[in-house]
């Protein structure tokens, strides 16, 4: 594509944000869509957060934001409004100027799961799950495998109140669904999904005690790298189907591109003076 004064800008921003692969992959996902945009990465340290976002959000040809970790709990205080499931888990990965001036956010993550396991041939409906992790990503895998059917979540996380804080957020929104919080796996469990921090370092062990896995039950790990974490090579050993870090980022990368550019043809006709 060749970039003009046109050219509309889209940000991923982070702390840090060297390991982010969207760039590349979002900028030819907008010009296959026939978007004249580029998404850029933003370097935002964490202590100046409060200062840079308001003045990004300023920038007249900026369209949206990507957000990535440690913002998506802080990023939602910006928007005007928020999608269902924003709303539900407290947290948003992605942002867009509506053609009003004002911002939109919601939250991606846990769709891009779902639709990573599916694209994998796996079911989602019906399974009994253990998640590790309360934080924004484990609330919206949390979300969409409500969603999705399955019949009960155990919540294990080590901040107790913002475990239970997000467990009645969810009984509230989805209330075929059984939840609970605990601190282990218990029996009966047949989807294992670690939505913790834990696996981002080479050296991470597992989210938590797990013993044999029966190869029954899938695993799920949000980490994207380029080496199983500890919890996917343990579901390698016990013959479990898994899906991780780079089956999300797959997942949810068409259903973030239309949400970030929907209101982009809005946007268009607005500035082109022969509509």
């Amino acid at each position: 594509m060749t970039l003009t004064g046109r050219t509309r800008l889209y940000a991923i921003i982070g702390d840090p944000i060297a390991q982010v692969r969207s760039p590349g992959i979002y900028t030819e996902r907008f010009a296959s869509m026939g978007v004249d945009a580029v998404l850029v990465p933003m370097h935002v340290p964490a202590e100046r957060f409060d200062t840079i976002v308001p003045a990004l959000l300023a920038l007249g040809n900026l369209d949206g934001l990507i957000v990535t970790v440690p913002f998506k709990v802080r990023i939602v205080s910006f928007a005007q409004r928020l999608g269902a499931t924003a709303r539900t888990v407290g947290a948003a990965n992605a942002l867009r100027r509506e053609p009003d001036g004002s911002w939109t956010a919601d939250m991606f993550d846990g769709l891009g799961f779902v639709r990573g396991a599916e694209r994998k041939g796996e079911r989602i409906r019906g399974r009994s799950v253990a998640l590790f992790g309360a934080g924004g990503a484990g609330s919206a895998i949390a979300c969409a495998l409500a969603d999705a059917g399955v019949t009960s979540i155990d919540i294990i996380e080590p901040d107790a109140q913002k475990a239970q804080a997000l467990m009645a957020r969810l009984e509230n929104a989805f209330p075929r669904c059984v939840f609970g919080v605990a601190e282990r796996v218990r029996d009966g469990i047949d989807m294992v999904v670690n939505a913790s921090p834990v696996g981002m370092r080479a050296d991470d062990g597992l989210p938590g005690p797990l013993g044999k896995l029966d190869p029954a039950t899938l695993v799920g790990d949000v980490v994207i790298r380029e080496t199983p974490t500890a919890l996917i090579q343990l579901a390698m050993r016990c013959d479990c189907h898994w899906v991780d870090g780079r089956d999300l980022f797959t997942g949810q990368i068409e259903a973030l591109s239309a949400f970030l550019t929907s209101a982009s043809h809005a946007h268009a006709i607005a500035r082109d003076p022969s509509h």
